[in-house]
């Protein structure tokens, strides 16, 4: 299954995304607020067990391609935390630093809110953000 935006390819991941992904989800920095996956053992159960989501409730996050570059710059998209359970469907992201202020994760959640809206069983769709106390240019 291939998603496309605008800009994005969104697909589940395959066994080969697990190092690009961990170059993502293993960095100190574009994993800051949450938790970080310390190997990449860690970050395959961790795909792993969002795939498990995928084929029990229908969603989980994707594989963030940037279609101009093919390159793999994030992982996000509609899901429940399998990790964290009891919130509900929410949407979430984690981009590269290098992805950041070019307005990809605003294109993946419109993208999502598209996709929970045709979804009769999610009422509603939650979203957590971090406050930031300080601005810096090209933060996000």
């Amino acid at each position: 299954m291939l998603l496309e935006t605008e800009r994005l390819l969104l697909r589940p991941p395959r066994l080969a995304d697990a190092e690009p992904l961990f170059e993502i989800l293993g960095d100190a920095t574009a994993m800051r607020y949450t938790t970080r996956q310390k190997s990449l053992r860690d970050c395959r159960r961790y795909l792993a067990a969002h795939e498990r989501q995928r084929r029990r409730l229908g969603c989980a996050p994707w594989v963030v391609i940037e279609q101009e570059t093919n390159s793999t710059i994030g992982f996000g998209g509609l899901y429940e935390d399998p990790f964290d359970p009891g919130w509900g469907p929410e949407v979430g992201y984690f981009l590269a630093p290098q992805a950041w202020g070019k307005g990809y994760a605003t294109e993946l959640v419109l993208h999502c809110v598209v996709i929970a809206r045709r979804q009769t069983h999610w009422p509603v769709l939650c979203a957590f953000a971090i406050p930031i106390t300080s601005h810096r240019s090209g933060y996000y």
